[in-house]
């Protein structure tokens, strides 16, 4: 019998323009998951925040022509995972939809959007590989919350160590690391967005998930790779968990070794990937004398990973809840959506 399924991709959003900015930063820290305050004291401080950071932000995404290309990014990658699920379950109706969590098109839009389609199954799956209560858990609480329609909804809570997610990232690092020629002693840096460790202190899995992710990778590299694990994206005065990429980057450059630097939480190029790591990182190896910085591109529509992500959004049709894929077993992390007795 013909199903009518809705694959729900969640992402973070980015500005479209440089109007977008702002409100694109408020939206971002007027989230409960990102600044713990109550809202009569978040709201404003969100606004303060977003129209002290407005024009540094600005000029970031004027290195990329103005706006984030993270949507159109993943209007690729919903188009290339819609093809492959068409082909796996030809008796099936199955649409992709993108939920932005901070940008357009957001999740109360989209719930709309689907509802309005009337889906028999629904299949809420994050762009984010490893589950965060500040991303999958912010993007399924705001769609739990907006969607009013029918279907039967189940979560892909995290994939850290999916096996097409593993490979994908491997043999990309190989082919960049080959294409780029050089020769001498190398290191790899797995690059991830950080987070404050009182996030991580409260239960959050996040960093021993990318931890988990890079360790899966070193494996599938095999070889003498010398690897490390590293955070980027600080702001604010608290503390984050380290290492963090620019410490790691200034290490390698004085021991004389050159970089391959992968993302290994972004799964499309944004302003973290095109700029952060291209240009300020970039410009931080050059400087503190590093022999090659090369920088690994995010997954995009990559054959390996969009299938992995099809076989995963099928199998998680046969089961109800919240649940991991690809084996992964989440352990003494307080903040563990996963529903007990649901297995993907």
């Amino acid at each position: 019998m013909s199903r009518k399924v809705a694959v729900v991709l969640f992402n973070l959003g980015g500005p479209d323009g440089p109007d977008a900015v702002r409100p694109f930063l408020f939206n971002l820290f007027n989230d409960p998951a990102i600044i713990g305050l109550p809202g009569i004291l978040r709201t404003p401080l969100a606004a303060l925040i977003s129209s002290r950071r407005e024009e540094s932000a600005k000029a970031n995404y004027a290195i990329m022509g103005g706006g984030s290309p993270l949507l159109p990014e993943t209007r690729k990658q919903a188009r290339a995972l819609e093809a492959a699920l068409g082909e796996r379950a030809p008796d099936d109706e199955i649409r992709c939809f993108i939920a932005m969590r901070y940008w357009k098109p957001l999740t109360e839009e989209t719930a709309a959007e689907v509802a309005a389609w009337g889906p028999d199954e629904i299949v809420l799956l994050p762009l984010y590989p490893q589950f965060s209560t500040t991303t999958t858990g912010s993007s399924a609480q705001a769609w739990a919350k907006a969607y009013k329609g029918s279907g039967r909804v189940r979560t892909v809570c995290c994939y850290p160590t999916l096996e097409g997610l593993v490979e994908a990232h491997a043999r990309l690092i190989e082919r960049t690391w080959k294409a780029a020629n050089h020769k001498g002693p190398v290191r790899l840096l797995f690059s991830a967005h950080g987070l404050p460790e009182k996030v991580i202190r409260g239960g959050d899995p996040y960093q021993a998930q990318i931890e988990a992710t890079c360790a899966a990778v070193a494996a599938r590299l095999g070889g003498d790779w010398d690897w490390r694990v590293c955070f980027q994206s600080r702001v604010g005065p608290m503390k984050w968990i380290g290492p963090s990429t620019d410490d790691e980057i200034r290490a390698a450059s004085a021991a004389g070794l050159a970089l391959v630097v992968t993302p290994i939480a972004f799964v499309s190029e944004h302003v973290e990937t095109l700029v952060e790591l291209d240009h300020e990182y970039g410009e931080m190896a050059r400087s503190a004398g590093c022999p090659a910085y090369v920088r690994v591109p995010a997954l995009g529509v990559g054959a390996g990973f969009i299938d992995s992500l099809a076989d995963l959004a099928l199998a998680a049709l046969d089961r109800t809840g919240v649940a991991p894929a690809g084996g992964y077993v989440c352990a003494g992390w307080s903040k563990c959506p996963r529903t007990e007795g649901a297995v993907a």
